[in-house]
């Protein structure tokens, strides 16, 4: 029978972290680095504190109201970003809508909360903890760790990975909202340029219409099979187009002149 410990106490001193551990999260916090790479680090942490054979993090996407698989010490490409878990479903869930630890020393798969996904091995060992990921009072995230033998969480064990959650958290959420943020911004400019280069290709339609008498849908049509033709992109097309409109007319105001 597996055996459940929710652990709801957060330590409220650092006595039990080791100096190297408190530089090195103070390291990390401090840092620039990538969500990828904080997540990496944060990996690299546990491993350090726990001794686990696996480690796995995930994130909240508070829109969908679901947890997502986002880092793992084991390679899992491509589970990453498609494990999705909702707010309270298997104990990784439960742990984010409770914001509570919950320690299973031996056959985590019995508890019944849990939810194993096949493509997971690590959701065939022994023993599971799982911590929440905090920032700002709320629930960001969620780390799991896994011994593939029976293993008896410590309530030291229980309280560093607690503490590290708990650092880590903060820095973890700032590198998500610059990663959202520079996203946003990306989609933006790409958006701007689409906007760009469709009035470009309307620009050019209308002096081809005007060049050939054509309509149009024939100008779109004749700009379209160019583009194929010569294996250009259209707005290159469009922009020759108007570069030439605009010599030519200066060309005839200079001979009216």
């Amino acid at each position: 029978m597996a055996m459940n410990r929710n652990v709801s106490t957060m330590s409220k001193n650092v006595n039990f972290v080791g100096d190297p551990l408190l530089h090195r999260i103070s390291g990390i916090v401090s840092s620039a680095m990538t969500l990828k790479e904080m997540l990496d680090e944060l990996i690299g942490l546990v491993l350090g504190v726990t001794n686990c054979d696996a480690c796995l993090v995930y994130l909240l996407e508070e829109a969908a109201g679901e947890i997502v698989l986002c880092a793992s010490q084991l390679p899992h490409a491509s589970e990453i970003g498609n494990i999705r878990l909702k707010i309270g479903e298997g104990v990784t869930g439960w742990v984010a809508q409770h914001r509570s630890p919950v320690a299973l020393t031996s056959h985590a798969a019995a508890d019944p909360r849990f939810k194993a996904f096949t493509s997971l091995p690590e959701d065939t060992y022994e023993a599971f903890l799982s911590v929440p990921l905090i920032s700002g009072g709320g629930v960001i995230g969620v780390i799991n760790i896994h011994h593939k033998r029976p293993h008896e969480h410590t309530s030291e064990e229980i309280r560093l990975l607690t503490y590290v959650a708990e650092q880590m958290g903060g820095a973890i959420s700032k590198a998500s909202l610059l990663e959202q943020n520079a996203k946003l911004m990306a989609e933006t400019l790409e958006m701007k340029r689409l906007l760009g280069a469709r009035k470009v290709i309307e620009r050019a339609k209308g002096i081809l219409q005007r060049w050939h008498g054509m309509t149009e849908e024939e100008a779109y049509m004749d700009l379209r099979s160019q583009s194929r033709r010569l294996r250009r992109p259209m707005q290159e097309l469009a922009d020759a187009i108007i570069l030439a409109d605009e010599l030519h007319r200066k060309s005839e105001r200079k001979a009216q002149g």
